[in-house]
């Protein structure tokens, strides 16, 4: 508890793309357990419990800040892409390396900052466990950005061999629809789109 004392007011003052998370209960609820594993003498867990807690305070912070600069320094094009691109492959590498709470990272992507959801998109991407087809259909339906259009199709892409069948469906339905509409002159999303709709008609029979 005197930890949670000390680390108190950093956990409530994360900023992520100038937005304050909502990371202080989980990051509270794995100092208190790790607190916990400690008096019973499991001091693996105890260390294990703290690290992922100082992973949600601090980690997701400067990718944010960076994704924020790149969009308002640089012109768009593709430079300005590339290094976005950049930006997303460090989240990535940050999901595969830190544990992140599944329902935290969803809500990133359903209600957070433009920042917050291509991070999520990013995150959800390199770990399957972190991934929630409904949150990733409805960005792909709403997106605000042609960038965050196209990550939330290369993250439905590689769903799309687990979806049920009205899964499989509804997305395919809703890449044609957004065909259409948002990115008829877009050949990087008019691609990808294709080759979304390739994999379910090709999934088997059933499913």
């Amino acid at each position: 508890m005197l930890t949670l004392a000390m680390l108190g007011s950093q956990i409530e003052s994360l900023e992520f793309g100038g937005a304050t998370l909502r990371m202080r209960a989980a990051a509270a609820d794995r100092f208190e357990l790790a607190e916990e594993s400690e008096r019973r003498g499991d001091i693996a867990t105890a260390t294990k419990l703290r690290a992922e807690a100082s992973a949600l305070m601090d980690a997701a912070r400067p990718i944010a800040a960076d994704y924020s600069s790149v969009r308002r320094s640089m012109r768009p094009g593709a430079s300005r892409t590339q290094a976005l691109e950049e930006v997303v492959a460090r989240a990535r590498r940050l999901a595969q390396e830190q544990s992140f709470e599944p329902a935290e990272v969803t809500r990133w992507l359903q209600d957070g900052t433009e920042e917050q959801r291509i991070t999520a998109l990013a995150m959800m991407q390199a770990s399957p466990e972190l991934r929630n087809f409904e949150a990733t259909l409805a960005v792909i339906a709403q997106s605000r950005t042609p960038f965050e259009q196209y990550h939330a199709m290369l993250l439905a892409a590689q769903m799309v061999d687990v979806l049920d069948a009205d899964q499989a469906r509804r997305l395919a339905q809703t890449v044609e629809v957004q065909r259409g509409v948002r990115f008829r002159m877009d050949s990087d999303r008019q691609q990808l789109g294709m080759e979304i709709l390739r994999k379910v008609r090709e999934r088997p029979q059933g499913q």
